[in-house]
């Protein structure tokens, strides 16, 4: 009898849940998963009310964050997918979508406000990471705000195991199973493996499985790179138990 295991290969540079699989980013991450968030995060952008009329999100998916966020917002929302970007302006066709890397984008513009949300988590290494908060502080006016907001630093990370997925009305449907662990503690990422169940609308049903690395550095090392970059920040945990840095561009 054959066996039935699929060995999972090692994480790639692009995952297919921002590439082949972004159409079903709705049913994966869809907006009505954001505003309690969007609602925790409203006070840190909008301290002085009427102050803060623009905002730049790097790495901002498929916009179901923004999609809370619009409102109060001018958006310019940038991704590096492609596909990613189209699944965003078709939640959010009254932003700007634009492609770019979040190392290295540059608009020519700055914002009274600069968010990298969970996008940051795929810097895994030093130089990916500073260069993530340089574009942010680049793009962000003296006196404005830089808000990062990774998943975990190393003194909060702990290993996890989730699941979700939503049904559309068109009868296509996605299950996920998300596991996450650490396989090597004195390095500086840690790992999630990824199983999908999609269903068709005709009711077919396939299966996709991958692995994301993403990077996990000290709080401390956030604070220094903010820093070196001319927006030095305060920290505080939010009500998922995230460590939210919140910078301020020094006046030149």
């Amino acid at each position: 009898m054959a066996s039935l295991r699929t060995v999972i290969p090692p994480p790639v540079e692009e995952p297919h849940l921002y590439t082949d699989l972004a159409s079903w980013w709705p049913l994966f991450s869809p907006p009505e998963e954001y505003g309690e968030e969007a609602q925790d995060l409203l006070p840190m952008l909008r301290p002085e009310e009427g102050l803060a009329r623009t905002m730049l999100e790097l790495g901002s998916g498929g916009g179901s964050l923004a999609f809370h966020l619009k409102k109060h917002f001018t958006l310019t929302l940038t991704d590096r997918s492609p596909e990613m970007v189209a699944v965003s302006r078709a939640a959010n066709p009254e932003c700007e979508n634009l492609v770019g890397d979040m190392t290295s984008l540059r608009l020519g513009r700055t914002f009274d406000r600069v968010m990298v949300h969970d996008a940051i988590m795929y810097a895994v290494d030093r130089d990916a990471a500073r260069a993530t908060v340089r574009t942010a502080a680049a793009h962000c006016r003296p006196g404005g705000r830089v808000v990062l907001l990774p998943d975990c630093v190393r003194e909060t990370f702990e290993p996890l195991t989730e699941s979700g997925g939503h049904d559309s009305p068109d009868g296509r449907g996605m299950r996920y199973l998300m596991w996450t662990w650490d396989p090597d503690p004195d390095d500086e990422t840690f790992e999630t493996a990824f199983a999908y169940l999609l269903r068709e609308a005709d009711g077919t049903v396939s299966m996709s499985q991958e692995r994301h690395r993403f990077g996990l550095f000290r709080r401390d090392d956030w604070l220094e790179w903010m820093r070196e970059a001319g927006i030095p920040a305060t920290t505080r945990r939010d009500p998922w138990n995230r460590e939210v840095f919140i910078g301020v561009r020094e006046q030149e």
